[in-house]
C-alpha cells in the first residue's frame, strides 16, 4: 500500500489553531500519509504561538509577511512561493482552511498544478461580499477549485448544495476549532501571561473582548469602544480584558479610547492556550471575530458579536451568539442586559454547541484514507 503525500497549507493564527489538530491526526497514520506542513507567514509572531502549542514544526516557512502588507502584495507573493513548494514536493492532495489569503493562494496554486484540493471549513456564507471582507469572496473562490469540501456543519453543506456543488464531494466533519479548544482548555491552568493570573483572581466578572476586523476599523470600531467604556463605567464589578490586535489601524483607535481605565486591561496579543483558558473563565465575550463564535460555544459563554453579518448562523440560531451590529447603543444594550438579567444570561449560556464534538480532525483523516482507497469505508459524518 503506497502512502499518500498530503501538503497542509496555512498562514494565520486562526488557521493554525484549526489545522494543527488535523496535522496531528494525519501523523497518527504514518502508514497512510506523509504529511508536510507549509506556512506562508501571513501572520508572523502570532502564527508561531499555536504551532509551538501543538508541537508542529513547519517543513517550509515562506515567511512572507511584511509591515503594512497589502492584499495584492501578499496574494502575488504567496502564489509564487507556494507554486515553487508544490512543484518541489508534488503532493497527492493539498489541504487549505477557511477564508484567508493563504487559503485562496494555496487552492489556486494547487489548481494550477492539477492537484486535488481539500477545503476544511468549506461552505460558510454571509451572503454579503463586503462582510467579512475579503473573506467572504475568498471562501467562495476556494470552494470553486476544491475537490473535497469539508463542511463543518449541515448549514455549510446546504449552502454548497444550493450553489450546485455535487453532494458526493461534500462531507460534514464538525468544526476542528472545537477539537483544538477541547484539547487546550485545562481546569487547572497557569497563564503564560502572568498579568492574566493576577486579573483572574480579582473578584467580579471578567468580560473578554477582541476587535480586529478590517471592515470595522474606523467609525464602527470607535462605536464599539464607546459602548465598552460605558459598560464598564455602569457595572463596577466588571473587568474587561482586551488583547489588542497588532494591526496599526486597530491600535491607533484602541489605545487612545480605552487606555487609562482601571478596569479595562489592554494586553499585547496572548498565546493561543492563554486565550482559550481565558474564554473558559470569562463571564461574557464581546468580539467581531469569526472563530470565537465557535470557541465560545464550547464553554457555553454568551458572545455579543459586534458585526453586521455572520457566516456562522448556527450559533445565532442556537442562541449562543447575539448578532449586535456595530452601533454603540445596540452593543451596549445587549451586553448590559446580559450583565443585568440573570435569566437571559443563563438562557444563552445553556445553548447547545452546534459546531462539533471534538472528533472533526479524526473524521477528516479517516475520510482521506477512504478517498485514496486506503480503507474501505467512509467515517460517519457529524450530525450536530
Amino acid at each position: 500500500m503506497e502512502k499518500k503525500k498530503i501538503m497542509v497549507i496555512f498562514g494565520t493564527r486562526p488557521e493554525a489553531t484549526k489545522m494543527c489538530p488535523v496535522v496531528q491526526e494525519l501523523r497518527r497514520y504514518p502508514e497512510w500519509f506523509e504529511t508536510k506542513v507549509v506556512v506562508t507567514g501571513q501572520h508572523r509572531e502570532q502564527l508561531h504561538q499555536p504551532l509551538s502549542h501543538f508541537g508542529i514544526v513547519p517543513d517550509v516557512d515562506l515567511n512572507l509577511m511584511k509591515d503594512n502588507q497589502t492584499l495584492a502584495y501578499f496574494t502575488s507573493a504567496a502564489i509564487v512561493g507556494l507554486d515553487q513548494a508544490i512543484a518541489e514536493d508534488k503532493p497527492d492532495m493539498i489541504l487549505v482552511h477557511g477564508d484567508t489569503q493563504t487559503a485562496l493562494c494555496g487552492s489556486l496554486a494547487a489548481f494550477f498544478h492539477q492537484i486535488p484540493v481539500g477545503h476544511i471549513e468549506a461552505g460558510l456564507r454571509s451572503h454579503n461580499k463586503w462582510s467579512p471582507w475579503p473573506e467572504e469572496v475568498n471562501r467562495r473562490m476556494v470552494d470553486v477549485v476544491t475537490d473535497v469540501l469539508f463542511a463543518p456543519t449541515q448549514v455549510g453543506r446546504n449552502n454548497l448544495l444550493s450553489e450546485g456543488y455535487d453532494a458526493h464531494s461534500i462531507y460534514v466533519t464538525g468544526q476542528t476549532a472545537v477539537d483544538a479548544a477541547i484539547l487546550t482548555n485545562q481546569s487547572e491552568y497557569t497563564f503564560q501571561n502572568d498579568s492574566l493570573n493576577r486579573l483572574i483572581e480579582h473578584p467580579g466578572r471578567i468580560v473578554t473582548m477582541t476587535a480586529h476586523r478590517r471592515e470595522n476599523v474606523g467609525t464602527p470600531m470607535k462605536q464599539m469602544f464607546r459602548a465598552i467604556r460605558r459598560l464598564v463605567d455602569d457595572h463596577p464589578d466588571v473587568r474587561v480584558i482586551y488583547p489588542v490586535h497588532l494591526s496599526p489601524g486597530v491600535r491607533e483607535i484602541a489605545f487612545p479610547m480605552l487606555s487609562g481605565h482601571d478596569r479595562i486591561h489592554l494586553l499585547e496579543p496572548i498565546e493561543y492556550a492563554d486565550m482559550i483558558n481565558l474564554l473558559s473563565r470569562s463571564y461574557l465575550i464581546l468580539s467581531d471575530s469569526g472563530g470565537l463564535q465557535e470557541e465560545t460555544t464550547v464553554f457555553h459563554k454568551p458572545l455579543v458579536l459586534m458585526r453586521d453579518t455572520t457566516e456562522r448562523p448556527e450559533a445565532v440560531e442556537a442562541n449562543a451568539v447575539y448578532l449586535a451590529g456595530t452601533e454603540e447603543e445596540s452593543i451596549y444594550d445587549i451586553a448590559a442586559s446580559l450583565l443585568n438579567d440573570r435569566e437571559r444570561y443563563l438562557h444563552m449560556a445553556s445553548a447547545r454547541n452546534p459546531f462539533g464534538d471534538g472528533h472533526a480532525s479524526e473524521r477528516i483523516a479517516r475520510y482521506l484514507a477512504n478517498y485514496f482507497g486506503l480503507v474501505g469505508e467512509q467515517p460517519e459524518p457529524f450530525h450536530g
